[in-house]
């Protein structure tokens, strides 16, 4: 493993130990040129689904993505960036529990929205905000209703635009 401080890649494993759920192995390692100490994580590589964008192009499925969309929305909060890590976990655990080689990333939108919506409603208006691209102030006014509305099990922008389909239906 190389050396974050020097660049060397002579280093000796202090400390392994498996993480909670068993899907990462924490080990604490030693420089062995410079003598400083750092963290590694290793997890089994799954395969990787293809994300399909807004626009109809593909991409690999990018765990570093969830984790910067989460760190922006939850900027200057108070959550520890542990927590954000384990709410990408738990999203790229649900993911892969699909089994699906493709999925819309939509999908990966709405479920980041639900773990926000749990975790802090400042940080999900803020992800809201940029994911779902209000058109004006009632769009945000709507969505943060919906937020504090008890009946509203999915998340404020999956209701309201149910909500829209059934008008639609009904006419």
């Amino acid at each position: 493993m190389k050396c974050p401080f020097c660049g060397s890649i002579e280093d000796k494993v202090i400390d392994s130990r498996t993480a909670k759920d068993g899907d990462v192995t924490r080990r604490r390692r030693e420089c062995l040129k410079c003598g400083q100490r750092f963290t590694s994580y290793e997890r089994v590589e799954d395969p990787l689904p293809m994300v399909i964008k807004k626009d109809g192009s593909r991409e690999f499925f990018d765990r570093h993505k969830i984790i910067t969309g989460l760190k922006k929305a939850c900027e200057k909060r108070p959550i520890p960036i542990s927590r954000l890590e384990e709410v990408e976990g738990e999203i790229e655990k649900k993911l892969f529990a699909l089994g699906a080689k493709e999925i819309p990333s939509s999908w990966v939108g709405e479920e980041i929205m639900s773990a926000l919506k749990d975790l802090d409603k400042v940080a999900y208006v803020r992800f809201a905000s940029v994911y779902r691209q209000f058109k004006d102030i009632n769009d945000l006014m709507e969505e943060v209703k919906a937020l504090f509305d008890p009946k509203t099990k999915q998340t404020p922008s999956l209701a309201r635009i149910s909500k829209k389909n059934n008008k639609t239906k009904n006419r």
